[in-house]
């Protein structure tokens, strides 16, 4: 994982949830972490992280994630086993 999906991984796990993390910065730590990324309808994504499946909506107009999405995420990755001590 380079230094720039460390600090995003970070950013997810930071209080107060962040409101200003952009979506293809969260796609690209799932990569990262080896997660596996399949398009749904519309603006859905589906992700599977180490038996863990989640579906998550891509924000639109906007490129940048809200909070409770960021909650979301935060929620997957902590049953996924990633938690913010990775860093």
């Amino acid at each position: 994982m380079n230094k720039k999906n460390k600090s995003k991984l970070a950013a997810i796990f930071d209080d107060p949830v962040r409101s200003d993390i952009l979506w293809t910065d969260i796609e690209n730590l799932l990569y990262a972490l080896g997660a596996d990324i399949t398009e749904g309808r519309g603006s859905r994504v589906r992700v599977a992280l180490k038996d863990v499946r989640a579906v998550f909506h891509r924000p639109h107009p906007r490129k940048v994630t809200d909070r409770g999405s960021v909650k979301s995420m935060r929620r997957f990755l902590i049953a996924a086993g990633v938690k913010d001590a990775e860093i």
